[in-house]
């Protein structure tokens, strides 16, 4: 947060998907495969992301965030954040397979790291 004539404002950021060397976006194809009432919400958490807001989150290892959506199966939404003011979405998933999500997605962070370099 940062004070503008005694006013708090939300740091905003700016949201970027995660495409793997093949030019394939891991976030972006399980998006396209949510049914309209999920991706509504997946699009309401990615919103209040950009504008600060990171709800139901936690660290999950190596710089990854789990944002957690309590609805359905539990839905969840893995990000890292680059230089602090972009979020990199790693990928998404469920409950059911988060520990398999959470390796895939440490592994997009580093790979995306170390191709940025």
């Amino acid at each position: 947060m940062h004070y503008h004539n005694g006013i708090t404002e939300a740091k905003l950021y700016e949201s970027r998907e995660y495409v793997d060397s093949r030019g394939r976006s891991p976030f972006g194809r399980w998006f396209e495969s949510l049914d309209s009432t999920p991706a509504t919400k997946i699009v309401a958490v990615v919103t209040r992301m950009e504008a600060g807001n990171f709800g139901d989150h936690h660290g999950v290892g190596g710089g990854v965030l789990e944002c957690r959506i309590h609805s359905g199966p539990g839905y969840r939404i893995y990000v890292a954040l680059d230089n602090g003011t972009v979020i990199i979405l790693l990928g998404g998933g469920t409950k059911r397979n988060q520990q398999s999500d959470i390796a895939r997605a440490q592994g997009r962070w580093k790979d995306y790291k170390n191709r940025k370099t």
